[in-house]
């Protein structure tokens, strides 16, 4: 039976992928350019906390070895990791961030759409309850992409490159392999290369609001799925993990 470890594999990258994006937000916690800001990055950091939790408790239930969240996310390495490259790379500048949100938002909400529809009742459940916070994430960083944009010219500039640099990680979310189309066919998920067309058409529409250019990219990078990561996730994970492993069984 494919479907379970496949199930399980699919549990284990929405989960790394809300894990690691969360932490990058959290890290701008005390640092962001206002107060506003300082704390809807870190309101939106715990909401993908949340929804990391659920995904990586069910990836537990369904591998059947005892892991849970916290084993997860505190006691594996970095060729482990399921996510997608673009979550884990660096804050940067505030431009750097928002590009990065904004090209993932848009393509978590249409993600979570289709799973509201998941044979599997508690991954249905899941994106339902994840997908109205989503909503909210893709509209707030569609506002800002565009405030940027279409704001003085040195926000101009500074969006548009963070646009360009980031969008060579965007190719990977709509990718598939063997266990998705297992997944697709037993209607546990939904086809994620049928998503780009609408999230390419939401991307455009707001960058062409913001007096942006849509990038263009001769190659695209891929492989977090894989397990394949940049040095980036590393550094990060050297950072989330210290406590839990200098003091492994220590209770808070």
């Amino acid at each position: 039976m494919i479907a379970q470890p496949a199930k399980a594999g699919f549990a284990l990258h929405m989960g790394d992928c809300m894990l690691i994006l969360g932490h990058r937000l959290s890290q701008w916690c005390g640092h962001a350019p206002v107060l506003e800001e300082d704390l809807a990055l870190a309101n939106t950091a715990l909401d993908l906390l949340g929804q990391a939790r659920r995904w990586l408790a069910y990836a537990g239930e369904l591998e059947g070895k005892g892991r849970d969240e916290d084993d997860f996310a505190f006691q594996r390495d970095t060729h482990e990791y399921r996510n997608f490259l673009l979550v884990e790379q660096d804050n940067g500048n505030y431009a750097d961030t928002i590009a990065r949100q904004f090209y993932f938002d848009f393509w978590h909400q249409l993600q979570l759409a289709e799973l509201k529809n998941s044979s599997d009742e508690r991954v249905a459940a899941m994106a339902r309850q994840a997908h109205t916070e989503v909503v909210f994430h893709a509209r707030r960083s569609r506002d800002l992409v565009i405030r940027l944009g279409d704001g003085t010219a040195e926000s101009h500039r500074r969006m548009q490159q963070a646009l360009d640099e980031f969008w060579i990680y965007t190719g990977e979310l709509f990718e598939v392999d063997e266990d998705d189309e297992a997944l697709v066919e037993n209607k546990t998920i939904g086809d994620v290369r049928a998503l780009h067309a609408p999230w390419l058409k939401q991307v455009s529409e707001a960058l062409n609001e913001g007096t942006l250019r849509l990038p263009q990219a001769a190659g695209m990078r891929s492989g977090g799925r894989r397990g394949v990561h940049s040095e980036r996730l590393g550094y990060l994970l050297a950072e989330m993990q210290f406590l839990p492993r200098a003091y492994p069984g220590a209770k808070w």
